[in-house]
């Protein structure tokens, strides 16, 4: 079943001439397929060619004028897709979009664009940055339904959301897929890197995160743990977050001197690729750490409708030394919002309730459960 992405209205405004749109996102989420999505419904004469071709790989790095300009012929939108493996890609795009004002690119591509600095640097000021994530939970009810997406809500807290994994029924299939995927592509930008070869230290640092979603994450005890120095720990996990794997969420502060604030918590971009690592697809019921999955997936789930929504948000959680906590703060519109995620029935303990509210007059806390949370994902604010 086709999958309709809720990028595409985006894409389509901002591919205007003069400028580049770069499409980052991890392999295998669709980027490819959403290129052709646009070119299904854009009115340009356009062209697509893919850098995996290696004629079309030597022509767009080139440099040579001429050359780019009979790649382009008489096209209004040219869509550059796997643009990471051309050699000097930045600097190829901005000669086009310096020679040819009138067009309109899409480079599409894997986050080692910005690992290797290939595109960033040579189009400043040129480039409009999108990001494409695993299928979000709304892109799914707008495939099946709201009832059966809200009936298969353990499937996607469990499976994640990757195209390959959502349109599979056999769940030994979706297993191994998973499997292929987290051990065939989640790290390759980052092993193609010189000097990154321990991929085992990488995938061990992984799996302790897996089970410390929603607790602060010490660096020393992972490099302790995985018996590396600090500082190799900070860098696999800022390599891990370009390659869109995980993502930091530090602690809020304005007010109180026992406000917590030194360690991050992690999150993964999918919950399918956390629960491949520990290699646990058992039912909820059965398991222990439904409501690390429930945060996970509310936590990233918000911040894909964030993007599609155009919000612009500052993104905290909030925990005291005496351990009262919130597990979300947004801060947007100059007003902070925050949010407990339980997947049981419990809510916001009144102490915590008392003392954030007393520290951050005119602020809002709302409980999001397995009964609300809609309103979460598709909403502005509150509930």
């Amino acid at each position: 079943m086709k999958i309709n992405r809720a990028l595409l209205p985006q894409l389509q405004k901002y591919l205007i001439p003069g400028k580049v749109v770069v499409l980052y996102g991890p392999r295998q989420v669709g980027k490819t397929t959403l290129a052709h999505d646009l070119l299904n419904v854009t009115p340009l004469r356009s062209r697509f060619v893919s850098a995996d071709e290696l004629l079309y790989r030597e022509t767009l790095g080139s440099q040579d004028r001429q050359l780019l300009g009979e790649l382009l012929g008489d096209a209004e939108l040219l869509v550059v897709d796997e643009a990471q493996r051309v050699s000097n890609i930045g600097l190829n795009l901005k000669i086009m979009v310096d020679s040819y004002p009138n067009i309109r690119i899409l480079a599409t591509g894997s986050a080692s664009f910005d690992l290797a600095n290939k595109i960033s640097e040579p189009l400043t000021g040129r480039k409009i940055t999108l990001t494409l994530y695993p299928v979000s939970y709304g892109e799914v009810r707008e495939t099946f339904g709201t009832l059966e997406t809200r009936n298969q809500l353990e499937r996607w807290l469990t499976w994640g959301g990757y195209p390959a994994i959502i349109t599979t029924e056999n769940p030994d299939l979706r297993a191994r897929l998973l499997g292929e995927l987290v051990g065939s592509y989640l790290y390759r930008d980052i092993l193609e890197l010189d000097g990154l070869r321990r991929s085992e230290k990488i995938v061990d640092l992984l799996r302790l995160l897996a089970f410390q979603i929603g607790q602060e994450v010490s660096l020393s005890e992972l490099a302790t743990s995985l018996a590396i120095n600090r500082q190799t720990v900070e860098r696999y996990l800022d390599l891990l977050e370009k390659v869109f794997v995980i993502f930091r969420v530090g602690g809020f502060s304005r007010n109180l001197r026992k406000e917590v604030t030194k360690n991050a918590r992690y999150y993964f971009y999918d919950n399918g690729v956390r629960n491949s690592l520990i290699q646990n697809f058992n039912p909820l019921k059965i398991r222990n750490d439904a409501g690390q999955l429930w945060e996970n997936f509310l936590m990233v789930e918000r911040r894909k409708a964030n993007q599609i929504a155009g919000r612009r948000t500052n993104d905290y959680f909030w925990r005291t030394y005496d351990r009262k906590e919130i597990d979300y703060i947004e801060e947007y519109s100059g007003k902070l919002f925050g949010y407990e995620f339980k997947w049981g029935e419990s809510r916001i303990r009144l102490a915590t309730r008392t003392e954030f509210l007393n520290a951050y007059p005119g602020s809002e806390l709302q409980t999001v459960n397995p009964d609300n949370f809609e309103g979460f994902l598709f909403q502005e604010s509150g509930l």
